[in-house]
């Protein structure tokens, strides 16, 4: 038993991370109904840029606290500027076509931030990520479960992104203005909002979102790689399909369940399908499954009908 428990804190701790980002997908996706399948660069973006802020801005002896909140707002500014011009020069031109030509556009984009920052890290891969809070430090809750402060604080961020984006798109100006561009852009266009600043907002929401996971997982394993966005995008885009794309809370739930899925099967499948090995396999189970039975995700698809 304590071992099932240990298991699901760590499967909640893995979906916390495909959580923050399923929310940028869910967000562009709700708005502008693009799959931006470049947003898993975003995340990768996110803690590379926290990685340059610790060792190129910061003199050595920042305090942690200090440090760990300019190295957030490192990586949040190279996310949100990499996303703001991807959507101005790779998506808003398209915003008309094919959709077919977005989704190669954003496969392009993806590789492209592979290699510009593998190239300009080209020393070393995967990079050493400073650890700034200690991963050996356990907070014990109870039966012999515990769990480390860095896992802690990728739950905690992924909670307190989707209660704070759900209430902003709920309760704010700029939110209702989002909920009109998605229902009706050309008629929410005629009513005075700015439908392009609406979309960029939804690109930097996301991205600010992205950069916060990529940051605490950098803290969790202690480095970051260029490759690294391209598998946690697939699995955070599944996560989005899974509690229903466009769904906020959607979102962060079916990431949650695809890391205990993943971490449950890869310790109790049996042989020879558990293991580590096949630990990158059930996420793709898990979509293939969700897109056959329930294409809409479990809390349902919410994207408005076009007119």
């Amino acid at each position: 038993m304590q071992l099932f428990m240990q298991q699901l804190v760590n499967g909640v701790v893995l979906g916390a991370t495909y959580g923050l980002v399923a929310l940028g997908y869910t967000m562009v996706y709700g708005i502008v109904q693009l799959i931006n399948f470049a947003h898993g660069e975003i995340f990768m973006l996110g803690g590379f840029g926290a990685l340059f802020t610790y060792t190129v801005l910061l003199p050595s002896g920042t305090p942690v606290v200090l440090a760990l909140i300019l190295m957030l707002l490192g990586g949040m500014a190279v996310s949100v500027t990499a996303a703001v011009i991807m959507e101005r020069f790779a998506y808003r031109p398209l915003r008309g076509a094919p959709r077919l030509a977005p989704l190669i556009t954003a496969l392009g984009v993806s590789i492209f931030l592979q290699e510009l920052v593998r190239n300009f890290y080209p020393a070393k891969s995967p990079r050493p990520f400073p650890q700034l809070i200690p991963p050996d430090y356990l907070i014990n809750l109870g039966g012999g479960v515990t769990i480390n402060a860095p896992k802690l604080v990728t739950v905690i961020a992924a909670v307190v992104g989707m209660v704070a984006l759900s209430t902003f798109v709920r309760s704010s100006r700029t939110g209702r203005a989002m909920q009109a561009t998605a229902q009706d852009p050309d008629t929410a266009r005629l009513m005075g909002i700015d439908t392009d600043r609406i979309i960029v907002t939804a690109f930097v929401l996301g991205a600010s979102l992205a950069a916060v996971s990529g940051l605490s997982n950098g803290l969790q394993f202690g480095t970051v790689d260029p490759r690294m966005g391209a598998l946690t995008g697939v699995k955070a885009f599944t996560a989005a399909v899974l509690g229903g794309i466009g769904n906020i809370s959607g979102a962060v739930l079916g990431g949650f369940l695809l890391g205990i899925v993943e971490v449950m099967a890869t310790q109790y499948a049996p042989s020879p399908l558990s293991g580590g090995a096949w630990a990158n396999a059930w996420g793709f189970v898990v979509l293939i499954l969700v897109l056959v039975f329930r294409p809409n995700g479990l809390l349902g698809e919410r994207v408005a009908a076009r007119a």
